[in-house]
């Protein structure tokens, strides 16, 4: 069921628990969006307002062999995945986030990346992760830089408000992501 206008602004500064396998269990990418927004919200579930392609590219490029819906975001670590976010509380607009949200998101981050020792965490959104880490030339794709102990790599935003992205395109990134994890595992 659909959430009423209602439910959307209740869940306003909500926050939605990472998805994240058991301590000790292989962990082989780590997916990081910029922030919830309401609908995520109000259903507790991560990239979940109809016409975000995060649940599409990730079946489209190999990850998962059939389409999840975001309801089933607890299966996840039995691909070896993860869901987190730079910043936790829900807004309509990642724009209303601050520098210093997002900065100290990066920092948490580190931490939950030191903990869960993920070989990729992959960032969903190149102008948040540029503010949060101060890097203002960061383009998508592979870094060369590390995060930790995993290795980087930023992804377009899979928002539907990213026109800039189609659907292919973005499963485009996120398969060359899946290979790369995929080669690093073996």
């Amino acid at each position: 069921m659909r959430p009423t206008k209602e439910d959307l602004e209740a869940a306003r500064d909500r926050v939605i628990p990472d998805v994240l396998p058991p301590p000790g269990e292989p962990l082989r990418v780590l997916f990081c969006g910029i922030n919830p927004g309401l609908y995520s919200g109000a259903t507790g579930h991560h990239f979940a307002r109809p016409g975000n392609r995060f649940w599409p590219a990730l079946h489209r490029s190999g990850f998962t062999e059939r389409r999840l819906s975001p309801d089933e975001q607890d299966l996840l670590p039995s691909y070896g995945l993860g869901i987190t976010n730079l910043a936790h509380r829900t807004t309509a607009r990642a724009d209303e986030l601050t520098g210093e949200e997002l900065r100290e998101g990066g920092r948490r981050l580190r931490a939950l990346v030191e903990r869960h020792r993920p070989a990729y965490l992959a960032v969903a959104g190149v102008t948040a992760y540029r503010t949060a880490f101060g890097r203002p030339r960061t383009r998508i794709g592979p870094q060369e830089e590390t995060f930790g102990p995993a290795r980087l790599w930023v992804l377009p935003n899979p928002s539907g408000l990213n026109a800039s992205w189609s659907l292919d395109r973005l499963t485009g990134e996120f398969t060359r992501l899946r290979q790369a994890a995929q080669a690093a595992a073996d």
